[in-house]
C-alpha cells in the first residue's frame, strides 16, 4: 500500500481515514504568521456520501485508497438481489438493491454499468447519465397541444415514473437524465 502525507493532497485524491475511504474534494494549504502550516481538506466519504471538514499537519500519513472501477452487464434481478456479469470473464456478480443509488431505477437489461470497489468490496454502482426509455403508462397525449411547461406523469419501461410533456404517448421513447430523473426529449433512435 503506498503511503500519502496530507501535503500530498489534490482533488480527487482517495485516502484511509478513521477506517473509511475518502476523497479529497477540495484543500488548502494554510501558512499562518504564527503557529505551524496546516492542510484544511473538505473530503467526502466516498461510500455514504457524507462531506466533512478537517485540517490536517501536513506531516500526517494516511494509506492511500485505490478505487476500482470495472465496467460490467447488469443482467438481471432476482428479489433485492442485482446481477452484473464481467464481459471478459462472464462471472456473475450479485449485489444487494442498498448498493445501486437512485439512478439505477432507469437502468434496463443488459446497460453497461461501472461497479466500483474497494478490497474486493463494491460499494456504489455508476449507471451511465443517459438512458433511451419506452413510455409504457401515461395519459393520452392532446392533438396540437404542445406547451412544453405543462407536464403529466409517465411511467416507463424500467418501472419508474417521471413527469413528461403532454404530447408524449405510450410507445413513445424518451431520454431521460439518469442524475435528476428529468426528462430530456424524445430519443434520436
Amino acid at each position: 500500500m503506498a503511503t500519502i502525507t496530507a501535503s500530498d493532497f489534490r482533488n480527487g485524491k482517495t485516502f484511509e481515514y478513521d477506517g473509511k475511504v475518502m476523497m479529497v474534494v477540495e484543500f488548502q494549504h494554510v501558512k499562518p504568521g504564527k503557529g505551524a502550516a496546516f492542510v484544511r481538506t473538505k473530503m467526502k466519504n466516498v461510500v455514504t456520501g457524507a462531506v466533512t471538514e478537517t485540517s490536517f499537519n501536513p506531516d500526517e500519513k494516511f494509506e492511500e485508497a485505490f478505487i476500482e472501477r470495472k465496467e460490467m452487464q447488469y443482467s438481471y434481478n432476482d428479489g433485492d438481489l442485482y446481477y452484473f456479469m464481467d464481459m471478459e470473464t462472464f462471472d456473475m456478480v450479485p449485489l444487494n438493491s442498498d448498493t445501486l443509488g437512485d439512478g439505477f431505477r432507469f437502468v434496463t437489461e443488459n446497460t453497461m454499468c461501472k461497479l466500483l470497489s474497494y478490497k474486493g468490496k463494491v460499494f456504489a454502482v455508476e449507471v451511465p447519465n443517459f438512458m433511451d426509455l419506452e413510455v409504457t403508462q401515461t395519459e393520452p397525449g392532446l392533438a396540437g397541444n404542445t406547451a412544453t411547461n405543462t407536464l403529466k406523469p409517465a411511467t416507463l419501461e424500467t418501472g419508474a415514473e417521471i413527469k413528461v410533456p403532454l404530447f408524449i404517448n405510450i410507445g413513445d421513447k424518451i431520454q431521460v437524465d439518469t442524475r435528476t430523473g428529468e426528462y430530456l426529449g424524445r430519443s434520436k433512435a
